[in-house]
């Protein structure tokens, strides 16, 4: 297999067990300018993901062994594949089959038989979302910005600026529960009865963080803006405006 040039070219990973679909798939892929991957089955398919960390996840929901249900569930509990957007194709139209693959995770999805047109429109508008998105938290990144991305559903942190990394562990104190259960807690209280409390605030032995609900992004994800507030530097800037003294401030 060429080496794949990560500069240059997306990279979309193709699980399926029948020859035909790889097939079809792959020469529509490949004439279009992508590097393809290909895996045909469940558990080739999580190897291949998790060392190439493809652009986009073109996924067969029904194979033998395991299925790509429970193929996206994993894809989606690892940290270093749950970015990836999972597309799947599926000849099961009912509604439950539908819901089942977007609770496991699914971007979207395709039904069977494939139309290559189709599949290209689609992949080329998930990997340009993943792109911008990721160039929006490159920029949050290098400006210091303490944000996180959490996943109102059952608490899990998605994505985390070092500056929010670095303020979760200095306010999640041993003796209380775990602070992004706590975050959690008052997402969800924020989302179930709007309007939403302001803010969030936890103490700490010097200081406290005060975490506010920034937005939805366009996957249904929870944008929360963190920052720290600190009563030594209050009260050293009342001093400095007003000429108080300690005692006054």
């Amino acid at each position: 297999m060429p080496a794949i040039d990560r500069m240059n070219e997306d990279v979309v990973l193709i699980v399926d067990d029948v020859p035909e679909n790889l097939s079809l798939l792959y020469d529509a892929l490949d004439e279009a300018g992508y590097a393809v991957l290909v895996a045909t089955n469940g558990e080739s398919a999580l190897q291949r993901a998790r060392q190439s960390l493809p652009d986009v996840i073109l996924l067969d929901a029904v194979m033998p062994g395991m299925d790509g249900f429970e193929v996206a569930r994993q894809l989606k509990a690892d940290a270093d594949t749950q970015r990836i957007p999972i597309i799947f194709m599926t000849g099961l139209t009912e509604a439950e089959h539908v819901v089942a693959a977007f609770a496991a995770g699914s971007t979207d999805y395709l039904t069977k038989p494939i139309r290559p047109s189709e599949v290209l429109a689609r992949i080329a508008a998930h990997v340009q979302s993943a792109r911008q998105t990721q160039q929006a938290r490159s920029v949050l990144d290098a400006y210091g910005q303490a944000c996180v991305s959490m996943r109102p559903t059952d608490g899990a942190l998605l994505w985390q600026t070092p500056l929010a990394r670095t303020l979760l562990l200095k306010y999640g104190g041993q003796d209380q529960p775990p602070l992004d259960a706590r975050i959690h807690a008052w997402l969800q209280n924020a989302i179930a009865s709007p309007p939403p409390p302001a803010t969030l605030e936890i103490l700490g032995e010097e200081g406290r963080m005060v975490c506010a609900l920034h937005g939805l992004t366009e996957e249904g994800e929870c944008l929360l803006v963190l920052h720290e507030e600190s009563d030594a530097v209050i009260t050293k800037v009342l001093v400095d405006a007003f000429r108080l003294t300690l005692r006054e401030a």
